[in-house]
């Protein structure tokens, strides 16, 4: 694994813990030497991250709209920023870039990105591992969703499985190492019967 997209907010939020946490994160990706690509901010949990990965040494891919730079404000010392026209831009140069995927906490935005880029692992577009590091209990929520979907039969449990959770960066990039997708055929003709 050579490069990981994290999606995250550009605010701090309720505790530090969210930061400290997405620092820890950084430093763990630095030490594997897998590089960072994100949204390319320098504010919030994605600056912190960024900041984190830096400082140790590692490698940050920022990947930002231009309509975004003042208002997210871009960051300026990460180790390249791609400037793109639209959302739909970033999200398809992020996905390009990755192999795997992680979400730390953050609004609207981050389960946009992490829900559309897990319905295409999903659909066999890709075969990447979608992890959420669940900081402060923040995604237990959602956690308890993917179960009542499965429990309502929307979600299969071979798909469930395939949303990683963590408490910690190293456990989850751990999972991240031995993951293996589920046959996109068997989703295929179970889609059409």
């Amino acid at each position: 694994m050579k490069r990981i997209t994290v999606f995250c907010g550009s605010s701090n939020g309720a505790t530090d813990l969210y930061i400290k946490e997405a620092k820890k994160l950084g430093e763990e990706l630095a030490r594997r030497n897998i590089s960072l690509v994100y949204g390319g901010a320098s504010v919030g949990v994605m600056g912190a991250i960024a900041d984190s990965v830096l400082e140790s040494g590692g490698h940050v891919i920022g990947v930002m709209p231009a309509f975004l730079e003042e208002r997210e404000i871009a960051h300026k010392n990460v180790s390249e920023l791609i400037m793109v026209e639209s959302m739909h831009e970033r999200k398809a140069k992020m996905a390009e870039l990755a192999d795997g995927f992680i979400a730390l906490p953050g609004g609207p935005g981050t389960l946009e990105e992490f829900f559309e880029i897990f319905t295409w692992a999903q659909l066999g577009l890709h075969q990447k591992p979608c992890g959420l590091l669940n900081i402060n209990e923040y995604y237990t929520p959602l956690v308890s969703l993917f179960n009542h979907m499965t429990e309502e039969q929307f979600l299969q449990e071979k798909y469930r499985a395939m949303a990683l959770v963590d408490t910690e960066p190293q456990g989850l990039l751990d999972q991240f190492n031995t993951y293996q997708p589920p046959s996109v055929k068997t989703y295929i003709t179970e889609a059409q019967s």
